[in-house]
């Protein structure tokens, strides 16, 4: 972290001049108060509805320095809750301005910004809390992952299960055998991220309300008029802004067998979708899909295929699960040569082996993965400590990009991709490679 003035030093100075000034207890941490020297200067982009919750989840014992948004209407409460914090609509301003006032920044904005803002806090070697999906497009994700390793900054991704206990304790079964070889996994998530119902609205003409500023609410992305039907929080539906349910859920939902199974990059991905026309619906993503990922054997694993289950399309209930329960819907069927686990959403929630018997039988292994505190928090320590957070940017950008392929997977519906992790391409789709790194609006680079 960038302090200009270390504890030591805080407090060797608030000593010498101890003879003619109070030097209040709060201040040096007397009271259980962060001390001074520790305080993270901390500004945000994107602070209204999540990004909200994020500011508030770092502000205790940190200093809100900087607020950023286009839309003054949706930012209100949180310009309101910190009226110390300078305001801007252009973070470009804001760092112009701010540079050497901002220790690390939050970046809360919809997906086709979030590269663009994190890179800008990154280059200038600010530590960077980033929600999912990292970004918008893989060629994005993997120029932050860069980027964060060379300037050597502390990051995390947005998936605050993965500082739970449960996700540890889901990774610590299967290590430890308790439904042997994992072989399949169907997962999802039950919400319609979806414009299709939309779509007549962008036939019309609106006027831009006048507390959003349009043109920087569209960023990088190609010019198009303001609609409402893209905001606020719709804009997950629509393919030039959002990643569909796939790329909202599968950073929560995918992360703790991502983790525990170690899986990597997929060798295959395959999308099915029903009721769907891209030629007429293709800005806007499908009511629902079924996306089929192949990995390959892994270090003592086998293969393993997933199967993920968007909005319309559920996942099926195993015939494990006991009478009188619900069918799975937002998490995870995980489905061993000796047994399965069901779990939900954020780390791994309700947690089980199925059915009931089996779960009341298996004798519970000792904890062997340290705890972490809450995931903002994760952060916040890492910052102080000089450490790497538990998400950061090498461990969420390639659990990003199994979403990102899943959003390419959608609009080659049918076709089976092959993809080549290390080198970054598809390797039988030229038209699928055309996706990994879209154009950007005139005025605007990574």
């Amino acid at each position: 972290m960038k302090t200009k003035l270390t504890r030591r030093r805080f407090v060797q100075a608030a000593s010498t001049v101890s003879a003619f000034t109070f030097v209040p207890g709060h201040v040096l941490g007397a009271d259980g108060a962060t001390p001074a020297s520790e305080r993270i200067n901390i500004a945000g982009i994107g602070v209204g509805g999540q990004g909200a919750g994020d500011i508030n989840a770092v502000a205790g014992g940190n200093n809100i320095v900087a607020l950023c948004d286009v839309d003054e209407k949706r930012s209100a409460d949180t310009f309101k809750k910190f009226p110390d914090a300078k305001r801007y609509k252009d973070f470009r301003k804001m760092f112009d301005e701010m540079d050497k006032n901002i220790d690390a920044v939050v970046v809360a904005t919809p997906d086709h910004f979030h590269a663009v803002a994190a890179m800008a806090a990154i280059q200038r070697g600010k530590h960077v809390y980033c929600e999912k999906p990292l970004a918008h497009n893989i060629f994005e994700v993997r120029e932050l992952m860069k980027a964060a390793k060379a300037k050597n900054v502390v990051t995390q991704l947005g998936n605050q299960g993965h500082s739970t206990d449960s996700i540890r304790m889901f990774c610590e079964w299967v290590q430890d055998g308790a439904i042997g070889n994992v072989t399949e996994i169907h997962c999802g998530c039950t919400a319609v991220n979806s414009g299709i119902d939309r779509l007549p609205m962008l036939k019309q003409q609106h006027v831009v309300p006048p507390t959003l500023d349009w043109e920087q609410w569209l960023g990088p992305a190609l010019d198009r008029p303001y609609c409402p039907a893209y905001l606020p929080g719709a804009w997950r539906g629509w393919v030039p802004f959002g990643n569909g349910t796939i790329g909202d859920w599968v950073c929560h939902v995918v992360d703790p067998v991502f983790w525990a199974l170690d899986l990597g990059a997929p060798a295959t991905i395959q999308a099915q979708v029903k009721n769907y026309d891209i030629k007429t619906q293709g800005d806007a993503y499908p009511k629902g899909e079924i996306v089929t990922f192949e990995f390959a054997a892994k270090g003592k694993r086998g293969p393993i295929t997933l199967n993920w289950y968007s909005g319309t399309e559920r996942i099926p209930r195993p015939p494990e699960l006991e009478d009188g329960r619900k069918d799975p819907e937002t998490g995870a069927v995980v489905r061993g040569d000796k047994g399965v686990i069901t779990y939900g959403s954020h780390g791994a929630g309700g947690v089980r082996i199925i059915p009931e018997t089996k779960m009341k039988a298996y004798k519970l292994p000792a904890p062997t993965i340290p705890r972490a505190k809450e995931h903002h928090q994760d952060w916040i320590n890492a910052i102080r400590t000089n450490k790497k957070a538990g998400s950061d940017f090498s461990y969420g950008g390639p659990l990003t990009e199994i979403a990102l392929l899943g959003v390419i997977a959608v609009k080659l519906a049918g076709q089976k991709l092959q993809w080549d992790g290390p080198a970054g391409k598809f390797i039988n789709s030229p038209e699928a490679n055309q996706f990994l790194n879209p154009t950007y609006r005139t005025g605007w680079k990574l």
